[in-house]
């Protein structure tokens, strides 16, 4: 790690080498075993790894009442005078819980209490304070937070390499009852295994950059092989088109101008000609066995529920809470699930203004990155950043009203990143950090 105060100190300069002292917070051999294994333990429930995974009953029991569980946790920013994000965050989760539950009132006549129990999809949102106040108490270096995510991620890529290698076909079920995901599952793209792969992810794009930069080709190959547990065993195509498309544009950002046009000319015909073969050819099909007719048909009912009404389009109409009598699919005569239609669906709960914030919630973390990477650079802290873009790319197949927790923890370690570097302290913390290859944990 090399540290740099105005222009960098030449050679021999010793009072130059006395300003370039790094904070203990960068610094890359203070890594406390402790420390890393309470990263290690929470950041699964932070990172909504078992959200979803009702299979695994008691840790998707734990992933839904965290949320609830962590919340007092927040209580430790009181002693803190401000962090950044923190408003931003707070408006948004109050209007995205308040707008559509009083909209719910006079479109679904829901009571208001039951329409704030439709929003605890919204929960994790919270993350974003009780995920800061745990970093405050535990103090982790930049190091320990870097082996913490990487380490999950690589964790993550093995169980799903031991699980795809055990597990026989007799596991695997093609049918299953609505609301229910099924860890093991058949359809149209073969066996695969539904898996939250945050970590996996974040860890691929991590790699990538430092093998770009380093041509350093163990990180590649660590790279490769997360895509390519994505690509043969999660069998999810909208991570597959997510990771795509990130790459493609920080290769085509990162090159030479000349090697930039033939990649601009090329990625196109590359694109399509990957989304052509296997099940990835079925991605934009509208085949019935896609279920695209059943989402063409939520999206006409909820259009033609929208209307002509431009208060409906602004404000959104709510929904109906999964406790309440009566349910979306009953109200329609449809299976009418709004996660199917994404963008349009958020409009329809949430209108255009929640959509909007929704869109904000992403790109102000990437701004904030921005504001970091002046003063750090890291290719954790980068990944992250590439997440942010993925969730937006993804944002057309899966609306990030499904996982909102994954967004709150990286603006979170962004927050606590440039509290712990100094960087919310003026004048003498000016320098600029840049974090130099370590020998961290990669798949490969």
């Amino acid at each position: 790690m090399t540290l740099q105060h105005g222009a960098p100190p030449q050679p021999g300069d010793e009072e130059a080498e006395q300003d370039t002292s790094a904070p203990a917070f960068f610094s890359a051999e203070r890594v406390r075993p402790k420390i890393l294994c309470c990263l290690l333990a929470l950041l699964p429930l932070f990172g909504e790894t078992f959200h979803y995974m009702s299979a695994v009953r008691p840790l998707w029991v734990l992933s839904k009442a965290f949320p609830i569980l962590s919340l007092p946790l927040a209580f430790r920013l009181t002693s803190y005078a401000h962090f950044p994000m923190t408003r931003q965050v707070l408006l948004s989760f109050a209007w995205l819980v308040l707008s559509p539950s009083i909209a719910a009132i006079f479109y679904f006549h829901e009571g208001f209490f039951t329409g704030v129990t439709a929003q605890v999809k919204l929960l994790p949102m919270l993350y974003f304070f009780s995920f800061l106040a745990l970093l405050l108490l535990l103090r982790p270096t930049m190091a320990e937070i870097r082996r913490g995510f990487l380490i999950l991620g690589g964790v993550t890529v093995a169980v799903l390499i031991v699980l795809w290698a055990v597990i026989p076909s007799s596991w695997y079920t093609g049918t299953y009852v609505i609301g229910s995901a099924p860890l093991f599952s058949a359809d149209n793209r073969g066996h695969r295994i539904r898996m939250q792969m945050y970590f996996p992810i974040i860890l691929l794009f991590f790699c990538y950059r430092r093998w770009f930069f380093e041509r350093n080709f163990s990180y590649l190959a660590g790279a490769a092989l997360t895509f390519a547990v994505t690509l043969l065993i999660v069998r999810t195509r909208a991570m597959i088109i997510g990771t795509t498309v990130v790459v493609l544009l920080n290769t085509i950002v990162w090159s030479r101008p000349m090697v930039r046009v033939g990649l601009l000319l090329s990625a196109p015909f590359a694109f399509v000609g990957m989304f052509s073969t296997g099940y990835l050819a079925t991605t934009f099909s509208t085949a019935r066995n896609t279920g695209f007719d059943v989402r063409y048909t939520t999206a006409e009912k909820a259009s033609a529920f929208l209307g002509d009404y431009p208060i409906r389009w602004i404000f959104g109409v709510g929904t109906l809470s999964p406790t309440s009598k009566d349910s979306l699919i009953s109200y329609f005569h449809h299976f009418f699930f709004l996660a199917d239609i994404t963008w349009l669906g958020i409009v329809f709960e949430y209108g255009l203004i929640g959509a909007m914030i929704f869109v904000l919630f992403e790109l102000r973390g990437i701004l904030f990155y921005v504001g970091l990477r002046a003063r750090v650079e890291d290719d954790l802290l980068g990944g992250m950043l590439d997440y942010l873009i993925y969730v937006l790319v993804i944002s057309f197949f899966y609306p990030p009203t499904l996982a909102p927790g994954e967004t709150a923890t990286i603006l979170a370690v962004f927050a606590y990143v440039w509290h712990a570097g100094g960087f919310d302290r003026p004048p003498d913390f000016t320098q600029r950090v840049r974090q130099e290859p370590l020998n961290e944990p990669h798949v490969g």
